[in-house]
């Protein structure tokens, strides 16, 4: 018998690409194996110029569940476990560095390395029902992986009590804290994520992954250093077709009109 793929992935006509985490039976928690299933196709959408945006979701009861402890506990050795949350970092980065948006669709529990997925990826819809939590410390392992993402969209102190409580916080405050964009009613979850991707693949490609290597580029940087990269990218981004297009299609109060190639 053939074993379903761990990773279901399609791409609609918009360009909106679903990576869909498929070990429900483990609550899609990230094997060796998934971590690699989704480099391969984080590498492969990042060379594919009809991709416009990614969502990232869980089959199943839950979103993801973190590391597969089981698969860690079976090996335990320094060198495993440092290759193990290398390949996790470098996963993680290459969400950051593709040049389209990648939307966590969030519902049941997301939980360490799963509430740090949610927090690497661009933006996050969640259900209302939906739980996030960096838990391992309830285990003597502190999230430690985990914590870089958090403090970077998080307030420090709400970060940290998480990481050091362990605790679940629920989709309201998530949102509340800065961890998910919007929440939806469980049977909502999927129209409001459709028109946050609506919105997005409205906008020309080239704005979107110009202003996302900034966006992120400049939150490492000096705030003087910051202006200056930022000032280059936009008259760089001003010189583009699409940007000349919509200026001149405000002036003359009418929608823009993008070629196929500046969408």
């Amino acid at each position: 018998m053939t074993e379903d793929p761990l990773l279901l992935h399609e791409k609609d006509a918009r360009g909106v690409v679903r990576l869909t985490l498929n070990r429900p039976q483990a609550f899609n928690s990230l094997s060796e194996a998934m971590i690699a299933a989704l480099q391969a196709s984080l590498e492969r959408i990042a060379e594919d110029p009809a991709a416009r945006v990614v969502v990232i979701a869980g089959a199943g009861r839950a979103f993801c569940a973190g590391h597969d402890l089981k698969e860690m506990r079976a090996e335990p050795s320094l060198d495993y476990y440092e290759r193990l949350f290398a390949a996790c970092a470098r996963m993680m980065l290459t969400i950051q560095k593709l040049p389209v948006p990648v939307v966590a669709r969030v519902h049941g529990i997301a939980t360490a390395a799963g509430c740090q997925l949610v927090a690497m990826c661009d933006l996050a819809v969640a259900a209302r029902d939906a739980k996030f939590a960096v838990s391992g410390v309830n285990l003597g392992l502190f999230c430690s992986t985990p914590s870089v993402a958090l403090a970077r969209n998080l307030s420090r102190k709400a970060a940290f009590e998480m990481l050091v409580t362990g605790e679940f916080i629920g989709a309201d405050e998530a949102l509340a804290k800065g961890l998910v964009n919007r929440v939806a009613a469980p049977e909502d979850l999927d129209a409001e994520l459709g028109r946050l991707l609506a919105a997005i693949v409205a906008k020309p490609p080239v704005a979107v992954a110009a202003g996302k290597a900034l966006f992120y580029r400049q939150l490492e940087t000096g705030i003087a250093a910051a202006y200056d990269d930022a000032g280059r990218t936009m008259a760089c981004n001003m010189m583009d077709p699409a940007a000349l297009e919509g200026v001149q299609a405000f002036i003359d109060k009418r929608k823009p009109s993008w070629a196929d190639g500046s969408r």
